[in-house]
């Protein structure tokens, strides 16, 4: 079994790496002035963002490895497991941790928000790259929070004013997620080829009569993608969503069966559908037509 330190609140991690308690529901870490401490492999109860000049390599994510980027933030949420397992070695870090319970947000607007902001999630599985402003910008910001948590009780007003700044550094963070899909534009056309080649690899080899039709996680993970970002990146080139355009595939395919004189059910059965009112309803909703509309055109 491995150690896992479980965060079920922010202080059980500030407690970890010994440093202050400020705030029942919030933690501001300045990693810069702790002692060496151990690693940890942490289930996250909470959510974090790691704002650091450095990572340790071979940091665990999920089921993956991150290699996080010197300057840039890592973002967890409650669900996740990361970190390095406790194997006794002491170590020194540079920057930031800010880590809040989702009991901080409740009645919020940010509460009702939080899931767009989709860096936090497993299938983002690089880390948040800073520009030296943005560095200056974001650990300021969490800065002047750690002076709110240390002259202030807490109350209603001091929450308000600790929300306030996490939806600053939020914006930040979600500019810098947006500007790195942005770059992803450069390689995109690239993909978009790949993804279909990779579809008519799948087709041409019959996959798709013991597998059933091609999947969005399927064909992301044959490309080395995560499916959420791998459908962001095509969102953003076709304006589609990644399942449309399996879609539009499949249905130009079976358009091309249907007029070399299969009927609708061989048609159905050839491209790998479980029922042939299955594929009847996606010919429907894909062309405006059924199949046998299609035909007597």
């Amino acid at each position: 079994m491995k150690k896992i330190l479980r965060v079920n609140n922010p202080n059980d991690y500030a407690r970890f790496v010994e440093a202050p308690v400020l705030h029942p529901l919030v933690c501001i870490i300045h990693y810069d002035e702790l002692q060496p401490f151990r690693h940890s492999l942490n289930n996250y109860g909470v959510y974090g963002l790691f704002i650091q000049r450095q990572f340790p390599k071979d940091l665990s994510y999920g089921m993956k490895t991150l290699q996080a980027s010197d300057g840039s933030i890592i973002a967890v949420e409650p669900g996740q497991i990361g970190g390095l397992e406790d194997n006794d070695e002491r170590i020194s870090l540079s920057g930031w941790v800010l880590m809040w319970s989702p009991e901080l947000l409740h009645g919020n607007e940010l509460e009702r928000q939080i899931d767009r902001y989709q860096f936090f999630s497993y299938f983002f599985a690089d880390s948040l790259r800073m520009e030296p402003d943005e560095w200056i910008s974001i650990t300021q910001l969490v800065a002047q929070m750690r002076e709110e948590l240390i002259a202030h009780d807490d109350s209603p007003s001091l929450r308000n004013i600790l929300l306030g700044y996490l939806r600053l550094i939020l914006e930040y963070c979600n500019r810098i997620y947006q500007r790195q899909l942005s770059e992803e534009d450069k390689g995109a056309n690239d993909l978009l080829k790949r993804f279909h080649n990779l579809l008519q690899t799948y087709f041409r080899e019959n996959r798709q009569l013991t597998r059933g039709l091609p999947t969005v996680a399927y064909c992301a993970s044959e490309l080395a993608y995560s499916a959420r970002y791998f459908g962001d990146i095509i969102k953003k080139t076709t304006g589609g969503t990644a399942i449309g355009y399996i879609h539009k595939y499949v249905i130009n395919q079976a358009k091309s069966l249907l007029m070399n004189g299969h009927n609708i059910s061989e048609t159905s059965q050839l491209l790998g559908f479980d029922y042939p009112h299955h594929f009847t309803r996606l010919f429907k909703r894909t062309t405006g037509l059924t199949p046998s509309e299609f035909l007597g055109k």
